[in-house]
């Protein structure tokens, strides 16, 4: 009868402590591995307490003691536990010179900053002459990808997803960008299609539920539905940053603010080096008429993302509410420039809010032909918007055009029968397009 496996092993341990042979040279793992393979489990337990703070310097330890242990890299940025300056220092701070020959070294080194720039802008990928050959390769498509993905260029990163996709149907880094893509650029049937077969291969992977929860926030009026299975996501792995923050939106979406904020928070606190937490949470104070704490939060995302034009804008929002009229404008321009800079034009019906805003802020200037340029593309983007041509309309009257400011009025109260600043807009245009116009214009501004 064979004996047992743990009491053979004991027995070896006893014969090593006696000196008779050297436990490292038996498993083929250094000291320094063994040492590495021991911070990450550490970090894992730390992990599944949800102790981010130690998990994070147990991974970082492993990393420093051994430079080819590439869970312990993976974990810290597919879990965006770092910050971007965070992730720069620990990438200067690797021993890689000492535990690697010049080859690997080069290597390595590409294949870290490779995942961890991606907020920098998408540019050609360099690779080191000594690897040539890796441009194909699908985790450093993945990584330029969402490099994409967080500088708004969603066309772009769907290409590059959709190619992965073909290759290798359920990459897993590239799967959480892929659905984020698909719910920017509304491609419901996709996703649906996904996220069904996600479910049948992997019921117990988080991401599956991840994208079925999307896909019901993505129809809307499901936001129960999205909120039942993005909550089995965050029971399947409590870490999973993205779910938390599709939970939030399926609050947010029905003006349950309170509810919003706290799975913003949770998200916050796991994704340390992701700015999207931050925008929502600052998103929900301006909601509830918080500017302050608003600010505040979108300082910090800015200082995460500072090209991102959604960040960019709600920062302008805060400068309007507060009154200055020239930093709002200010951030406005510079989200328009950030955004006609990814698509060469603004075409995505997103960014109607961003050029109604400029027509407010420079109507707040008397810049009144540059507003009513701004409201005209925001028409092109969303035709059937009220409150855009009552905003026409409003300068038309300031600039004592009363007989096109009553079209106007008109038509967005066609649009929308209820929209009481029309009503008594059209009431005063009435009046002064009939009685005395120029006393009207001193007294409206």
């Amino acid at each position: 009868m064979e004996e047992p496996i743990n009491k053979r092993l004991f027995e070896k341990y006893l014969k090593d402590e006696n000196g008779l042979k050297d436990s490292t040279t038996d498993w083929e793992m250094s000291q320094s591995s063994i040492k590495s393979s021991i911070c990450l489990l550490r970090g894992k337990i730390y992990d599944a307490l949800d102790n981010r703070t130690l998990a994070t310097y147990s991974y970082k330890e492993a990393l420093k003691l051994d430079v080819y242990c590439f869970e312990a890299f993976d974990l810290l940025t597919s879990h965006h536990m770092l910050t971007a300056q965070e992730e720069k220092e620990l990438l200067e701070s690797l021993p890689l010179s000492k535990q690697c020959t010049e080859e690997e070294q080069e290597l390595l080194h590409f294949l870290f900053e490779n995942k961890l720039k991606k907020y920098n802008k998408p540019s050609e990928t360099l690779i080191p002459e000594s690897v040539d050959g890796l441009q194909e390769n699908l985790d450093v498509v993945v990584s330029l990808a969402e490099r994409h993905y967080y500088n708004c260029d969603f066309k772009m990163c769907y290409k590059l997803t959709s190619v992965v996709m073909e290759k290798d149907p359920f990459h897993a880094n590239c799967l959480p960008v892929h659905i984020g893509t698909l719910v920017e650029l509304n491609k419901a049937n996709e996703l649906f299609y996904l996220s069904h077969k996600l479910v049948d291969l992997y019921p117990n992977n988080p991401v599956s539920w991840f994208a079925v929860g999307c896909y019901y926030l993505m129809v809307g009026h499901k936001n129960e539905h999205a909120r039942r299975y993005l909550s089995k996501a965050t029971t399947l792995e409590r870490t999973y940053g993205p779910a938390w923050i599709a939970y939030g939106h399926s609050f947010a979406v029905e003006s349950e603010h309170d509810q919003a904020m706290a799975a913003y928070f949770t998200a916050a606190q796991l994704m340390k080096g992701c700015h999207l937490p931050m925008l929502y949470i600052g998103l929900e104070y301006g909601l509830t008429n918080n500017s302050k704490l608003a600010e505040r939060f979108f300082s910090q995302a800015l200082s995460i993302a500072p090209e991102d034009p959604f960040v960019m804008h709600e920062v302008g929002v805060v400068a309007f509410q507060n009154g200055d009229w020239k930093t709002a404008e200010k951030w406005f321009l510079d989200a328009l420039e950030k955004i006609k800079a990814i698509g060469n034009e603004v075409t995505v019906d997103k960014w109607e809010p961003l050029l109604n805003n400029l027509g407010h802020v420079c109507r707040k200037l008397k810049k009144y032909e540059e507003a009513l340029e701004y409201h005209r593309q925001a028409l092109v983007l969303i035709p059937q918007n009220a409150s855009t041509y009552s905003a026409i309309g409003y300068i038309h009257s300031l600039m004592g055009n009363f007989e096109s400011a009553i079209d106007y009025f008109h038509t967005a109260l066609g649009l929308r029968r209820d929209d009481t600043f029309s009503v008594t807009m059209l009431g005063h245009c009435i009046e002064m397009y009939i009685g005395d116009s120029e006393a009207y214009i001193a007294s409206w501004k």
